[in-house]
């Protein structure tokens, strides 16, 4: 009786894989040649009529549909519809956590402070429903990025669908996560504290322990220690110039005070996250070419003094002074919320940066920022094939709607569990 209870339970339990497994699609065979739609670049160069080749993953020919050139393999014809490169998430925790009730699905944070030596990249899951479901609002590709601690450790690029992390790598280990010390505190409200923020006087400290830090990793680097310490190991390519540091920051003076430490560190190769009054900083920024890394623009503002749409202008500001901006997620349900970049993208777009220069955000920007855009990130002969056809602007929710997509030449499967489902009780009211 136990065996047929063990056996029913295996059987049930190998469905549930079966269904949540998703299928990669395999490397590309067939050409295509997509002829008729408006080909946003994504460097802020629009196509009327555009005609896209690719082959062997890579774009081979992209221009206007009446060149004289022969069409190669199968031609979609996309007149009225938009074409865009995938959309890139930078500062992403997908396939890092589950659902969010649930402790053992979620793999985002370790414990401990110091942890540049935890690489995000082993506990990637390919297989996320949440990767799923947001592939068909043209997000393609994604920064996956660890949390918690002071070092939450390094990130690695991913396109958005393979079978394993090994095969959905892009770019392995591309940047250390420090997340700069808040200047202000709550108080323990079940201590009786009050809640109201007040200055916090371990500030000062907080910041010199990631100076120590990175200085200890110094000294062990320059005498080249017997006995091998992995965190300090880990931070080598920082003080090289090889990887970029990415500093979640928010407020003009921790800005200031994280720039300040990185300089007298030699540490040079630096990204601000969230970046909550950069405007303030901006000439700052743009003196040491420093790119920002904005949070999705639905907010409310941090300050009561703020304008209240602040969060919505600060893209607009950044751009006009000069200063590399891309956009990334964080904050509450920020998985889930990931699926609306897009959008996010489409509410800076309207406060004042423009459509093109929103959707450079999340393509030519992002790309640059971490530093793949030699490869992807806009439509060029050359590049990886990872784009995706739109019926409407990309960038509002009524016209995203994907009839097609690719990634390096792979036709993906817009299916999900939802779209199942929608279809499913579609046809159950229809009835």
């Amino acid at each position: 009786m136990k065996n047929i209870i063990l056996y029913k339970l295996l059987y049930f339990l190998s469905i549930g894989f079966i269904v949540g497994q998703q299928t990669p699609a395999p490397k590309q065979k067939i050409d295509f040649s997509i002829e008729g739609a408006t080909a946003h670049i994504g460097n802020g160069t629009v196509i009327e009529n555009s005609l896209i080749m690719f082959s062997n993953g890579k774009i081979s020919f992209i221009g206007n549909a009446n060149a004289r050139i022969a069409r190669v393999g199968t031609v979609i014809n996309a007149k009225g519809k938009h074409v865009y490169p995938g959309f890139i998430a930078a500062n992403t925790t997908l396939g890092l956590a589950e659902i969010d009730a649930v402790r053992a699905t979620r793999d985002d944070d370790e414990i401990g402070g110091m942890l540049p030596h935890i690489r995000s990249i082993i506990a990637y899951n390919t297989e996320s429903r949440i990767i799923e479901s947001i592939r068909p609002n043209g997000i393609l590709m994604a920064q996956i990025t660890p949390r918690g601690g002071t070092i939450s450790g390094t990130s690695s690029v991913v396109q958005l669908d393979a079978w394993n992390w090994e095969d959905a790598i892009i770019k392995l280990d591309d940047a250390i996560h420090v997340n700069w010390p808040k200047n202000f505190k709550k108080g323990k409200w079940w201590l009786g504290e009050s809640s109201e923020l007040k200055p916090d006087e371990k500030y000062v400290n907080n910041c010199k322990n990631i100076e120590q830090f990175f200085t200890d990793a110094k000294n062990y680097l320059a005498k080249k220690e017997k006995k091998i310490s992995l965190p300090y190991e880990s931070v080598k390519d920082l003080f090289k110039g090889n990887k970029k540091v990415f500093i979640h920051v928010n407020g003009h003076r921790r800005i200031v005070d994280a720039l300040s430490t990185f300089d007298e560190l030699s540490i040079k190769n630096i990204v601000i996250v969230g970046g909550y009054e950069a405007e303030k900083v901006a000439d700052l920024l743009k003196s040491k070419n420093i790119s920002v890394v904005l949070e999705r623009s639905h907010r409310l503002p941090s300050n009561e003094d703020d304008d209240i749409d602040i969060s919505y202008r600060t893209a607009k500001i950044l751009s006009d002074v000069g200063i590399l901006i891309g956009l990334g997620m964080n904050g509450e349900m920020e998985r889930m919320s990931t699926r609306n970049l897009p959008f996010y993208a489409g509410t800076y777009a309207a406060y004042g940066l423009g459509t093109e220069k929103a959707i450079q955000m999340i393509t030519e920007n992002n790309a640059k920022i971490l530093g793949i855009d030699d490869f992807t990130g806009t439509l060029e002969v050359g590049k990886d094939a990872t784009l995706f056809i739109s019926k409407g602007n990309a960038l509002d929710m009524r016209g995203n709607i994907l009839t097609n997509a690719f990634i390096q030449g792979r036709k993906i499967s817009l299916e999900t569990h939802q779209t199942k489902l929608w279809k499913r009780y579609e046809k159950k009211y229809k009835n």
